[in-house]
């Protein structure tokens, strides 16, 4: 699916006879090319992700589902290039608002792009299992906590597939930034993915992933990766985050040091539940 030609936001792109996506005009160094807002189904639809509430995004949606009907509006997080255009979207469609819990915070991190979105209001909240169904659609969803703690995803029975939102994008490693965000929550639900058959993921950020078996082991190896670093820069007496991350991400845009560093400290976070270190004064070292 990577030889497909590129999107052209606010226009839907067909990527199956079930499965659409519109890209949002909302590109970055934490979005990629923007937040794939994903429809499901034929005649009555659901819609995934709304994404930011753009205009010219809720038109491209409403232009692609002209002649059917959007019964469902499902959010698989509430970070803001996620879940503004349910409210629009539900205005000018009559369709409710399902999926994910509200959960709004105010994240001490520096992703602006990723703050939560104060707004959600669903009609319906969905837990693990949870079904919606549509004509020649049904989605289930499985719940993802560790991106955030209110994350789903949503498996398309039909085609086998796994809507995966933030939890697995296909282009970078998500960010985990506490207090939300939890490291050990994150990956045990890379290992609950890894223990299920899904043929293909559609992310909210990049393209399809075709092998998603593999594609989850090497995002839960390189979890592990980061975690033996931390450990050792620990261990050589580097216990602060900022010093930590140069060390850690060598060749990344320094403007992303930020975001990095929510990382390791949720790294930090899980070492220190586990009894590995310990911190003090903002100083991370061994547990005694």
């Amino acid at each position: 699916m990577n030889g497909m030609d590129a999107q052209q936001p606010d226009v839907a792109q067909s990527l199956s006879p079930r499965v659409r996506r519109v890209l949002a005009d909302n590109p970055s160094h934490f979005t990629f090319t923007g937040t794939q807002t994903y429809i499901v189904g034929t005649g009555e639809v659901a819609v995934i992700d709304p994404g930011p509430a753009e205009p010219d995004h809720i038109a491209g949606i409403l232009r692609a589902t002209e002649g059917e009907k959007i019964v469902a509006i499902v959010c698989t997080h509430t970070h803001r290039d996620h879940s503004p255009a349910a409210r629009p979207l539900a205005d000018a469609s009559g369709a409710e608002i399902v999926g994910c819990a509200p959960l709004s915070l105010i994240d001490d991190g520096p992703r602006a792009d990723a703050a939560f979105d104060h707004h959600y209001a669903p009609d319906r909240v969905l837990t693990d299992g949870d079904r919606l169904t549509g004509p020649d659609w049904t989605l289930e969803a499985v719940a993802t906590p560790g991106h955030t703690s209110n994350h789903l995803c949503y498996h398309l029975v039909e085609d086998n597939a796994l809507f995966t939102g933030d939890h697995v994008m296909g282009w970078s490693t998500t960010v985990v930034s506490p207090p939300d965000g939890d490291m050990a929550a994150y990956m045990e639900s890379l290992t609950k993915l890894q223990e299920r058959s899904d043929a293909l993921y559609y992310p909210a950020h990049g393209e399809p992933v075709t092998n998603p078996q593999q594609f989850v082991r090497g995002l839960g190896g390189h979890r592990k990766q980061r975690e033996r670093q931390i450990m050792k820069l620990v261990e050589e007496g580097v216990g602060v985050i900022t010093d930590m991350v140069p060390r850690m991400y060598k060749g990344i845009d320094e403007r992303l040091y930020a975001p990095a560093g929510r990382s390791v400290l949720a790294h930090l976070i899980d070492l220190r539940d586990r009894g590995l270190v310990n911190e003090s004064g903002g100083q991370w070292q061994i547990a005694a």
